[in-house]
């Protein structure tokens, strides 16, 4: 079943304004207000699941579970993702794309909770998915692979990290503005291969790609919206450990700017 037959599934007893309720919860993420974040998405989930909005509801669980995870609450994270994916199985959506997007989400989840193994299998059920459909957008395949790299690299598979990192780097040179999430892949790759070789041995890759991360960033013309600040300040510490510590500066400068004007 393809995504329209998912919109088509909605009751007439209404559905929740789904774009309203994302663009709110940037709004909070963007202040770092967590506590607001959840209390709004906890709201809409309930009135989402009173209307019988089915595929609202899967947005704000998957919401749910990307804040859960950058809360800390493993426990939470489980549980919408158990719900998610029940109606995913429920609405016979299991190869659509936003299906796909859900596992990713999961994938990331189990990631950052130390549960590899789990992390890759739904990473795989990702791919799976992503891979088979011609429409896939090049954005979602370069979040995949590269946050699959991430994964790969906890489980020290170190050639296959890099060849997802490889994969994401070429997804995103289709995707205009897509250089902050090459110059986090670029990162990514630094550090596996620091994991890999050690600092010295990898040394001139290391410094190469960390330069690259950096021009990336420095891009003429980026969008310095929420999202590149949260760029920035992911990149920042990469940046400092590696000794390049005026990029680690302006990257945490250019962060503080952003949440200081909003």
């Amino acid at each position: 079943m393809d995504d329209t037959a998912f919109q088509a599934t909605a009751p007439s007893r209404g559905t929740i304004p789904t774009q309203r309720v994302i663009d709110k919860t940037n709004e909070y993420l963007g202040r770092r207000d967590m506590a607001g974040a959840g209390r709004l998405l906890v709201y809409w989930l309930d009135e989402a699941r009173a209307l019988g909005d089915r595929r609202g509801e899967l947005t704000v669980l998957n919401e749910l579970i990307g804040l859960s995870r950058k809360t800390d609450r493993e426990s939470d994270a489980l549980r919408y993702a158990a719900d998610a994916l029940k109606l995913l199985t429920a609405l016979d959506l299991e190869t659509s794309t936003v299906a796909g997007t859900t596992y990713v989400n999961i994938a990331t989840a189990r990631y950052v909770f130390g549960a590899y193994d789990e992390s890759l299998r739904m990473f795989e059920r990702a791919r799976a998915v992503y891979e088979a459909r011609p429409d896939t957008d090049p954005s979602l395949l370069g979040g995949l692979y590269n946050n699959m790299g991430l994964t790969l690299t906890a489980l020290r598979r170190w050639d296959e990290a890099m060849a997802a990192y490889s994969q994401a780097l070429s997804c995103m040179e289709r995707v205009p503005g897509g250089e902050p999430e090459r110059a986090e892949t670029c990162l990514n790759m630094a550090n596996t291969l620091e994991y890999r070789y050690g600092t010295e041995a990898a040394e001139k890759r290391i410094w190469a790609l960390l330069d690259e991360a950096e021009r990336l960033l420095r891009t003429p013309g980026l969008r310095r919206d929420g999202y590149f600040a949260e760029v920035c300040r992911f990149c920042a510490p990469t940046f400092e450990r590696y000794g390049y510590f005026l990029t680690s500066q302006t990257l945490n400068g250019w962060s503080e700017a952003y949440h200081e004007g909003t």
